[in-house]
This record gives structure tokens, C-alpha cells and sequence, in this order.
């Protein structure tokens, strides 16, 4: 053992190689400290902080899993092996480590709530109230916090008069608690209840003038009609008021743009969202046009068509599939089916991607050595999730755009799925995608070549899904179903076997949630604005190497093998 003095100086030596980026050295000085047996702790929890900075993250949870081990009572080391664990999408894992330490301090009301917010994310829904009403009843502080969550997982469940309940209730708790009232403003946009939201954004300016997503969601709720309009003068100024806030200046820009497209003055929306875009693109990767080409080839390659079909399971009950590029009618599509008596709305759902984390990875190759018992496992595990969203004896739709990507999957779990496919001419679907903050693996969004490039690459792998199992893909065209909407959805409730229902032609009517950045778009009667609006911007969309004229293919028509 070293002394105390010895050990305080190889511990800072230790620190000193770390900091100037000898991430070797500084790892060897701390594995010589730890040998001694002294401060174990100390020790790893500095040589978890030297992994995350090298980019280790697998080393720097072993070095916190050894920490948690060293001190199984200790919340924030629980906590931040938790944070990781998340982040390498190991959710369920994390979820473990909070349960080991509850069942040593079930009194422990913090460590309740932080796996209330894990559990929300797995779709453990019944969990993740009762840890809070848990937390609760321990007397965790900030119970204003612990009521809007759950208002939040009580919107997820889509069971809108608990999630308001609670929502006031924490505004019962604290009237000015901009959580809730930002919640609550949201929970009436997506029931389409407009005034109601409109009202409490501008009371949540009130409070805090700087509440930039409060001033950038007024701008989108509705169109601005009148040049002198005050949302355009506060707009500007809280750009220039933003300056430090990047993420805030972006959103602020594009609510801009937003607002100077419906006064018809469409060089300055451009203008205000090339500068979002901009700044979009220091936040996200670059867009690197080969890599997307290779990731496509690769899931062309490994999903051959004998592929599919010898690795498909036997046919069972199946949700309605909406896919398509984002910005392409899919939450349109959606909303009317959800007017249709027999189907329910599931929403932007991550439930596919999910089980490809927790199953298949790496995918896409992993499918060629997974065992039928594997995928029926995969099978379950989304089905037990999207059971609980279901109502009784209802069709659900599960609407998540980019699942386009995964329709080889879907074919193997689902033979006899049902597959919705949105499309939209390739310069209003760019253009869209261009006037939108879009977050995730979307980074190609902001920039219109690299749009149009992913574009392509889309319709490519969209060719192979409809050479190898075409009939189970519909093909909804956006421009022919603004324009001639009756024929079309007869087609399309024909194809997923149901009778006709006048209620489709009805859809703004209908009390489903929605939570998509189109959440009005889909609130108004169908009109054709949006078909062509690449016109107004024609001068700016000259190299995206497509033609951007010419009449739309015919609706529920398969794309040209």
C-alpha cells in the first residue's frame, strides 16, 4: 500500500497524462494505482471518466459496472452507468442496475424516478407510473416534475384526459411550472385543439419571454395571414436575441421561414431557412453520399428475395405498416385511416428499431444467422409492446417513416403484413424536408442535394422491397390523393380488407392524437397547396439533377421494377 501523500501524487500524475490526451499512460498509472488496493473507488471512477474521453465506452462500463460493484449503494454511480448504458442502447440493462439498488434502498425515492424515465422509454407504461406514484410517496421533491411526467406517459398510452389530469395537477402544485404548461399546450395540439394551445404558449411567454419553443410553435400552429402580424417582428428579434443559443436560433429560423412562406414572400423564407440549415449541419455528421449508397447496397444484398422468403415466419395478426420518406404524406395517410371505425392510430412508433437493437444487431447481416426461435423471440417481444397500445379487437396502424428501411424484416415477421407505402414528388418531399428541424440519423435533411441524393437512394431499395414482395406494398401517391382523394382510399381500405367508410373523407375530424411535426397539416381539410410548392422556390432547386415536372404516377400504382 502507499502512503496517503505517495498515492495523492501518483494520482495526479496520473491525472496530469490524462489531461494532456496520454490516455495509455494515464490508463497504465491508474491500473497501477488500483493494484495497490487503495481508494478503489476513487480510482475507477477516474478511469471511467478516461475511457468516455478516449471513446471507449464498452471499458468505461466495465470500469462503472466495478464501481457500482465497489458501492452498491450509491445512486449517482448507479445513475451514470445508467446514463451509458442507455446510450449504447442498453436500456433493459440499466433498468437492472436501478432494480438491484432498489432492492437494497427501497426508500430511495430519486433512484424511483430516474427508472420511471427508463421504463417510459422500454413502453413500460403500468411500470413507469407506479415508480412514480412510488417516488411520490416517498416525498420526493418537486412533485410539480413527477405529475408532468407521468402526464406524459399517460399521453403516450393516448389517454388524453389523464395526461391533462396530471398536467394540472402540477401546475396545481406550481402554477408557473413551464414543464407542464409547455406539455399541456402540446397535449392540445395534438388532440387538435388550437385556441386552448395557442393561449397557454403565449402564457408561457408571459413568463419567460425567452421561451423560444413556445414562440416557435405559434408560428407553425397556423398560417399568418397579414403582413403586420407581430409574430414576425418577434420572430426576428429573438433571433438576434439567440445568438448564443445555436439549437434555438435554428428552430427560431425555420419558424421564420415557415411564416414568410404564407405571406408569399418566398426569397426571404428560403433565405431565413438556408441559414437554419446551416446551422443544422454544425450539429449533425456530414452527409457522405458513398456510405449511404454502400448501407443501401448492403441491405439490397443481404435481404435477397430467397432470403426473405426462406427465412419467413408463419403468418399472424399484423399492424397496418405507413412508411415512406419523412415529409411524405405519412402522418396524412394515418390520420385518415384512424377515421376508419376499424383502425386505430399507434403513431410514430420506434417498436421496429428497438427490437432490431435489442436482437439483431449488427443488421442488417445478422438476419442471414438468426435462428427461427430468434426471430420469433424478436416477433414477441414487438408484439407484447404493440398490445398495449391496442385497443380490443381494433386494427392498429404503426406509422414510422424510415421503416421503409426495414420492410425485408417486417416481411419475414409478418408474411401477410399490410404494407403502406407514401410517396411525394421528389422536390416538394425535399423541399419539406428543408423547411423541417429534423433531428436523429436525418443529418441529409439539411442540405437539398443531399436530400434528393437520399431520395433516390430510397426509391432504389423501395424497387427491390416491391421486386420481391409486391403485393403486400400499397403505394399511396400524396399528389393524387389531394386531388382526388375517394378513389384512391377506396383502393387503399380494398387492400387492407375493409369496407368503405365515409368518415375517411372526414379525417380532420377525428379525436386521434397526433404527434408529428405535421400535427396541423393534418387537422385541415385536404387541399393541394403543398402539390407543386417547389414552384416558389424553383430557382433554388436547379441541381437536384430530377425532373420536377410532369404528371403524378397513378395512385397505388407499384413503382417501375
Amino acid at each position: 500500500m502507499k502512503s496517503p501523500a505517495d498515492f495523492a501524487a501518483a494520482f495526479r500524475e496520473a491525472q496530469s497524462l490524462q489531461a494532456k490526451g496520454l490516455f495509455p499512460e494515464a490508463e497504465q498509472a491508474y491500473r497501477a494505482l488500483f493494484a495497490t488496493g487503495d481508494q478503489r473507488a476513487l480510482v475507477l471512477e477516474a478511469l471511467a471518466t478516461l475511457y468516455l474521453q478516449a471513446r471507449r465506452p464498452r471499458d468505461a462500463v466495465a470500469a462503472l459496472s466495478a464501481l457500482v460493484e465497489e458501492s452498491p449503494d450509491s445512486l449517482g454511480y448507479c445513475a451514470r452507468l445508467a446514463v451509458l448504458l442507455e446510450k449504447l442502447g442498453r436500456r433493459e440493462a440499466a433498468i437492472d442496475h436501478y432494480q438491484r439498488l432498489l432492492r437494497r434502498q427501497p426508500e430511495l425515492a430519486a433512484a424511483h424516478f430516474n427508472v420511471a424515465l427508463l421504463y417510459r422509454k422500454e413502453y413500460r407504461y403500468e411500470d413507469s407510473l407506479a415508480a412514480y406514484e412510488e417516488a411520490m410517496r416517498l416525498g420526493i421533491s418537486n412533485e410539480q416534475e413527477v405529475w408532468s411526467n407521468m402526464g406524459v406517459v399517460y399521453a403516450d398510452m393516448r389517454d388524453t384526459d389523464k395526461a391533462e389530469e396530471m398536467y394540472r395537477r402540477a401546475l396545481a402544485a406550481d402554477p408557473v411550472y413551464l414543464p407542464a404548461l409547455f406539455n399541456l399546450a402540446g397535449l392540445n395540439e395534438e388532440a387538435g385543439r388550437k385556441e386552448p394551445a395557442i393561449s397557454l404558449y403565449r402564457r408561457i411567454l408571459e413568463i419567460d419571454p425567452k421561451h423560444w419553443d413556445s414562440l416557435t410553435r405559434l408560428a407553425w400552429i397556423e398560417r399568418v395571414d397579414r403582413e403586420d402580424d407581430p409574430l414576425l417582428e418577434s420572430l426576428r428579434q429573438a433571433i438576434g436575441e439567440a445568438r448564443n443559443n445555436a439549437l434555438a436560433q435554428e428552430s427560431l429560423h425555420l419558424a421564420l421561414g415557415k411564416v414568410l412562406d404564407d405571406l408569399g414572400r418566398y426569397d426571404e423564407a428560403f433565405a431565413s431557412c438556408s441559414a437554419a440549415n446551416e446551422l443544422g449541419k454544425r450539429r449533425n455528421p456530414l452527409y457522405e453520399p458513398r456510405s449511404v449508397e454502400a448501407a443501401f447496397d448492403h441491405l439490397i444484398e443481404v435481404f435477397d428475395a430467397s432470403v426473405i422468403r426462406d427465412a419467413e415466419l408463419g403468418p399472424v395478426p399484423a399492424p397496418i405498416f405507413i412508411c415512406g420518406m419523412f415529409r411524405s404524406g405519412s402522418s396524412l395517410v394515418e390520420q385518415i385511416l384512424a377515421s376508419h371505425p376499424s383502425i386505430a392510430a399507434g403513431g410514430e412508433l420506434d417498436l421496429l428499431p428497438r427490437v432490431i437493437r435489442k436482437h439483431l444487431l449488427p443488421y442488417p447481416q445478422q438476419i442471414r444467422s438468426a435462428s427461427p426461435e430468434a426471430l420469433h423471440h424478436l416477433r414477441d417481444d414487438y408484439l407484447a409492446v404493440l398490445h398495449r397500445l391496442a385497443p380490443p379487437d381494433s386494427e392498429i396502424t404503426d406509422k414510422r417513416p424510415d421503416n421503409f428501411l426495414h420492410l425485408g424484416l417486417i416481411r419475414i415477421l409478418f408474411p401477410s403484413a399490410r404494407i403502406v407505402y407514401t410517396r411525394r414528388n421528389l422536390a416538394d418531399n425535399c423541399l419539406s424536408l428543408y423547411f423541417q428541424q429534423l433531428g436523429g440519423n436525418l443529418h441529409f435533411a439539411t442540405d437539398l442535394e443531399s436530400c434528393a441524393h437520399y431520395y433516390r437512394q430510397h426509391e432504389r431499395l423501395i424497387a427491390h422491397w416491391q421486386a420481391s414482395f409486391g403485393d403486400n406494398i400499397f403505394t399511396v401517391d400524396y399528389d393524387a390523393l389531394v386531388r382526388a382523394p375517394e378513389p384512391l382510399l377506396r383502393r387503399l381500405l380494398n387492400f387492407l380488407g375493409l369496407e368503405w367508410d365515409e368518415r375517411c373523407l372526414q379525417f380532420q375530424k377525428t379525436g386521434s392524437l397526433v404527434k408529428t411535426a405535421s400535427v396541423w397539416q393534418v387537422r385541415d381539410e385536404l387541399h393541394t397547396r403543398s402539390s407543386g410548392r417547389w414552384r416558389n422556390y424553383s430557382a433554388y432547386l436547379q441541381n437536384l439533377e430530377h425532373p420536377v415536372t410532369g404528371s403524378a404516377p397513378e395512385a397505388g400504382a407499384d413503382i417501375e421494377k
